[in-house]
């Protein structure tokens, strides 16, 4: 539907894959007020058409494919585009959000969004360009791994085209077509990863699709806006955390400040240092393997790195491989680590969750719970290991199914590192226990930023006092909905690193710095006023926080501070809605034993995740009952209701 706002071309298409039907999904500047863009929309749109029977592997569950209002105008780190369904992962609302250039050029197609449900007879693949959208069969790309698809469907557009086409691509591997439960969705190098969108893609028999365009994106003051961006870009690069650590050593340099912490998961999180650190961490990474730093479209920040393997430059590991499959198994050869991430991204998996799910194996046979050969330490036959996880061959089949499903067959339930059936970030919760809750309370499972984050202020940036709960609840509610609207913007979230002025980064030391650390347990009360009236915040946060001005400037929208904080907690309170009609609540914000129960140092009763008594906090300052379940005023408060279903 039309609209009268900048940063939206003000279309959103609706594909059935079963009839070849195509047509406009109704979304209407109410709902753009309300909802942004990203991964709020598509929340919306599935909790507005989706039955609580609803099965993730069925023709009935939809993949919504969304942009945001900053997608496209030129924003810091706004190429992002967002993937949600329902997870064949966890059985509930997932969002995978993803830097590659996907969501820009559907914005230039004249699209914000693209719905896909139903379930074609044989493989295809969707081409857009402008107005027009085809199917094409994909019988010969099936069975590619993601970067063989990408070339060849460059080849098929040229052979159409006479040229390539500038375009944008989303891609499965083998892994979604064989409906790993944690199959990826790619992009150029960059993933939609978690959650297991790749076999609901797979499961449709949608191998990928090309989306390429030249339409405007229209910006209401574009002056004003643009005055904006360049003081913004200008900030991120001078902030010590996204215009020097983030490019210099990219993710990667976070392993040894988490080394040092005690927050770097080892041998499948019985630990929380690696005694061979230094030789996985992003130091060697940088000064062995990087060839050179690179970027999402749009980014001044430049986080990703570029290593070789097999003679060709590809995208390197982020901290989570270089964690989880360092040591998290006990491997201490950053070269093979390299060599997974790719053959990982190629046949279209998760390198989270297949890491932690081969710890599970590795330990669950340490334990003799199952014979499957797998052991710490051992890395000669790992590469076959994936490819007969993306294959489903052999252990491969059952590995295919995650560390929940295993456990549930095997036993091992304590050490199966997962919340919601989503397995864990790197960071090791018993020594940053408000990231333990929110790997807990998260919305999509054991995710680290859909948690909040926590652990950016527990020890990575500033000094707050890693096992004290008090205040944390709280904290995490606050940089939940900020992230969530971040996100809902179509921005990467590292652009929220800059939240914290650079003095107090810089300045560990400073008497500022240490006394901002030391109040940090004592601000609940204060900031769950905030959270319980965000509106009172009726300006901008000049210079550290540029969301909200930007979002005004580029869509014409009556937004300050406080109300684009409201958009993020409407946003993390749907998505739990939603959630509970697929059975979360309570008991379903867990982690497993050994975070909650065994201290990860003997006899300090304080390095274990004290959860029961933060989730009490949290859910009163969310305005959640005491099962973890949204009241009805709440869900008035924040104005939300979905449509009626039969």
């Amino acid at each position: 539907m039309a609209t009268k706002y900048g940063g939206y071309m003000g279309k959103v298409m609706l594909i059935n894959l079963s009839n070849g039907r195509i047509r406009e999904y109704p979304w209407t500047d109410e709902d753009r007020r309300l909802y942004y863009g990203g991964k709020t929309m598509a929340a919306k749109i599935i909790g507005d058409n989706l039955c609580k029977n609803t099965k993730p592997l069925s023709e009935e569950n939809m993949l919504v494919i969304t942009t945001g209002p900053f997608t496209g105008t030129g924003a810091p780190s706004s190429s992002r585009f967002n993937i949600s369904t329902l997870s064949p992962q966890t059985g509930i609302l997932t969002s995978s959000n993803c830097g590659g250039n996907f969501g820009y050029y559907l914005k230039k197609a004249g699209y914000d969004a693209l719905i896909i449900h139903g379930k074609s007879e044989k493989p295809v693949w969707i081409e857009i360009h402008n107005e027009k959208i085809e199917f094409h069969d994909a019988s010969d790309l099936w069975g590619t791994l993601t970067g063989q698809a990408q070339e060849m469907l460059d080849e098929k557009l040229t052979k159409k085209n006479g040229k390539v086409p500038k375009n944008g691509k989303i891609v499965i591997g083998p892994a979604g077509e064989n409906l790993v439960r944690f199959a990826s969705v790619v992009s150029n190098e960059r993933l939609a990863g978690r959650g297991g969108v790749g076999s609901v893609m797979g499961f449709k028999n949608l191998k990928a699709v090309t989306v390429s365009g030249n339409k405007e994106i229209p910006i209401y003051k574009k002056n004003k806006f643009e005055d904006l961006n360049y003081n913004w870009i200008r900030y991120l690069r001078n902030h010590p955390l996204t215009g020097d650590q983030l490019p210099r050593l990219g993710t990667a340099g976070l392993v040894s400040t988490m080394q040092m912490r005690g927050q770097l998961s080892t041998k499948n999180y019985n630990y929380g240092q690696y005694e061979d650190y230094e030789k996985v961490n992003g130091e060697t990474l940088a000064e062995e393997f990087n060839i050179v730093n690179n970027g999402c479209l749009s980014c001044p920040i430049k986080c990703a790195r570029t290593v070789e393997v097999n003679g060709k430059a590809v995208k390197g590991p982020e901290l989570e491989t270089l964690g989880l499959l360092g040591g998290g198994i006990l491997n201490s050869d950053l070269g093979l680590i390299n060599k997974w991430n790719y053959e990982l991204d190629e046949l279209g998996m998760d390198t989270i969750s297949a890491a932690s799910t081969l710890a599970y194996a590795m330990e669950a046979n340490e334990q003799g719970l199952w014979d499957n050969g797998l052991e710490f330490g051992k890395t000669d036959n790992i590469s076959q290991i994936w490819d007969d996880v993306a294959h489903r061959r052999g252990i491969g089949d059952e590995l295919a199914n995650g560390s929940k499903w295993l456990s549930e067959k095997y036993g091992g339930k304590e050490f199966a590192i997962h919340s919601k059936g989503l397995e864990l970030a790197a960071y090791e919760p018993r020594r940053t226990v408000g990231l333990g809750l929110g790997y807990a309370v998260s919305n999509r499972g054991g995710c680290h930023l859909n948690g909040g984050y926590m652990v950016l202020v527990e020890g990575l940036s500033l000094n707050v006092d890693q096992q004290n709960p008090h205040g944390k609840p709280d904290f995490t509610v606050v940089f939940q909905d900020l992230m969530e609207a971040v996100s809902s913007c179509g921005q990467c979230l590292f652009t929220t690193y800059a939240f914290f002025p650079p003095p107090i980064i810089s300045n560990p030391n400073s008497w500022y710095t240490k006394a901002f650390c030391k109040a940090v347990p004592y601000t609940g009360p204060v900031l769950r006023l905030l959270n319980k009236f965000p509106e009172v915040a009726c300006f901008h946060l000049p210079v550290i926080f540029n969301q909200s001005k930007a979002l005004h400037l580029i869509t014409g929208m009556p937004v300050t501070f406080g109300s684009f904080f409201k958009a993020g907690k409407r946003g993390y309170t749907l998505e739990r809605h939603i959630n509970t009609h697929f059975g979360v609540d309570r008991n379903a914000d867990t982690l497993p034993k050994r975070l909650t129960d065994v201290p990860q140092i003997p006899g300090d009763d304080s390095t274990r995740v004290p959860l029961e008594k933060m989730k009490n906090v949290y859910y009163k300052a969310r305005g959640w009952d005491k099962n973890g379940i949204p009241t009805k005023k709440t869900l008035h408060r924040l104005n939300i209701k979905l449509k009626d279903k039969a």
